[in-house]
């Protein structure tokens, strides 16, 4: 450690003793480059802050109803595609920067200029963004933010209706076309339709569904028809016996009144009712008469029916059989009437069925192919129907959606801080310039002493001489006061600090001119 720490004394020394080099190269280096800076021309930077605001009230109220975009998903690419060339070219023709282009390079040269110097920054959860540029005009300056930021606004609100102008083309020609496609389908269905008007399928089912219905539905009726034949048999044989027994009796008919019909309950409530109101009212009240011709019109029926059950009662010969007053054998005569009755009733059914499925098997090679068809063409139909309603419902919500938009933007711009034309250059930043040319005017010195130390090598101590020439160092002579030599490093120090101190003093006025302008820079610019 002790040697690092001497080697870096003596390497200070070499410096010391060539500062003649710092010297030079700060002379050389530092008021030429403050000069540099100070010719460097003023530049004004002109911004503006503007607030997006995507929280519409009007987003919530229409959720569900029109189709929803991410409103800063939009924003981030309009500030994205701001600086693209289109861009560029209209803030150029907007703030005239495309007159002062006399060809095409320069044209050129201004687009990139703006690219390189127009900055956008911001966003995140305050959705605030600023938007600056720097230049040599604080007019021009103002007018290019302006400019960017009317751009900015116009292409993101100028975007959605774009976009909901082209989905209402987009919709009205695809529904166009459907109502092409549909009325086309229709024609075909209603032209099929009426060329197999007689023989289309039904809408319960297809061809072999109706053949085995119709085949389940007469299995049935025959059922029924053996089930009422049993019945009717059994029917028949307790009528015959219940004559037998009843003629060994001498329970005979004697007038139609000892026959029952399904009338005498009528009747008798009827006769009640009218010996009721007959008891209230005359003979030539509405109700008296009312029933009174309800009661002719039963008795009336009554006595058909009678008639008719003693003609079907009667023998080969013409004369009637006895029949018995008893009710059981009158209501098994009316069982087997109504057996009968069904039974017949259920062939005509049974025939129908057997009917219409040799109808159906006759048909086993045409139907099957008449009810695909029907099926394609319903299914065609329905879809492109089914595709219709849905771009119709699409294009309801698209004009409620464009509707919304022209009432109310979603996106809203508030300008916090327009563009203002500055008062004061914001650059180049002098200072800091002077302050890094000064280092680098010392650095490049003190590295060429450095350099120059050790490329002719002076020895400061003994421990460096005994280093270099390997030969120990038993004494050290002292220079005598008479050769002049503690003067003449005197003198070099001397001028090492005047030499600085002038080149501070020259830094100082540098700086001076642009701390106090009014003092410094008004006269002179008043002289020159």
């Amino acid at each position: 450690m002790q040697d690092l720490f001497e080697e870096i004394i003596d390497y200070l020394k070499g410096i010391w003793l060539k500062r003649r080099y710092i010297i030079i190269a700060t002379w050389l280096i530092c008021p030429l480059g403050w000069y540099a800076v100070s010719a460097m021309p003023d530049v004004y930077e002109s911004e503006a802050r503007v607030y997006v605001d995507t929280q519409s009230l009007l987003r919530p109220l229409l959720k569900g109803l029109t189709v929803e975009t991410n409103p800063n998903t939009q924003i981030r690419l309009m500030i994205k595609t701001l600086l693209s060339r289109p861009n560029l070219e209209r803030i150029a023709r907007m703030t005239d920067l495309d007159v002062q282009a006399n060809n095409n390079e320069e044209h050129e040269e201004i687009l990139k200029d703006l690219k390189k110097n127009i900055k956008i920054s911001g966003g995140g959860r305050e959705n605030i963004y600023t938007l600056s540029i720097e230049d040599k005009d604080p007019e021009m300056a103002r007018n290019i933010v302006r400019s960017a930021l009317t751009v900015f606004i116009e292409n993101t609100l100028g975007e959605t209706r774009s976009d909901s102008d082209s989905a209402q083309k987009f919709l009205n020609t695809q529904i166009k076309d459907y109502e092409n496609r549909l009325s086309n389908s229709e024609a075909r269905l209603t032209s099929f339709k009426q060329k197999y008007s007689g023989i289309l399928p039904e809408q319960s089912g297809g061809y072999y569904t109706r053949l085995n219905n119709d085949r389940d539905n007469l299995k049935a009726i025959e059922l029924d028809i053996l089930e009422n034949k049993t019945r009717l048999e059994s029917a028949k044989k307790q009528l015959s016996q219940s004559i037998v027994a009843d003629a060994k009796g001498d329970n005979k008919i004697k007038s139609d009144s000892s026959i029952q019909t399904t009338y005498d309950d009528r009747i008798t409530e009827l006769e009640v009712q009218l010996d009721t109101l007959k008891l209230r009212y005359t003979d030539r009240h509405p109700d008296v008469i009312e029933v009174s011709r309800n009661l002719a019109h039963l008795n009336k029926l009554r006595s058909s029916e009678i008639e008719k059950y003693l003609a079907q009662n009667s023998d080969s010969s013409g004369s009637l059989k006895r029949l018995s007053a008893n009710p059981v054998i009158q209501e098994v005569q009316i069982e087997v009437n109504q057996l009968e009755n069904l039974i017949a009733s259920l062939n005509v059914r049974a025939d129908n069925y057997r009917q219409r499925i040799i109808e159906l098997e006759n048909r086993v090679h045409t139907l099957p192919e008449i009810e695909a068809q029907l099926v394609a063409l319903n299914r065609g139909y329905d879809i492109t129907k089914e595709k219709y309603l849905e771009l119709l419902g699409r294009k309801e919500t698209a004009q409620l959606a464009q509707q919304a938009d022209e009432t109310t933007d979603k996106i809203q711009f508030r300008t916090i801080d327009p563009p203002l034309v500055a008062t004061k250059p914001s650059g180049p930043k002098r200072f800091i310039l002077f302050a890094v040319i000064t280092i680098l005017g010392f650095g490049v010195g003190i590295g060429l002493s450095l350099l120059m130390s050790l490329l002719n090598p002076v020895a400061t101590s003994t421990v460096q001489l005994s280093k270099a020439t390997g030969v120990p160092i038993f004494g050290v002579v002292s220079a005598n006061e008479n050769l002049g030599l503690q003067k003449w490093h005197k003198k070099k120090t001397f001028i090492f600090v005047g030499s600085n101190f002038l080149l501070l003093c020259l830094l100082v006025l540098f700086i001076s001119y642009f701390i106090f302008p009014n003092i410094i820079q008004a006269p002179l610019k008043r002289i020159f």
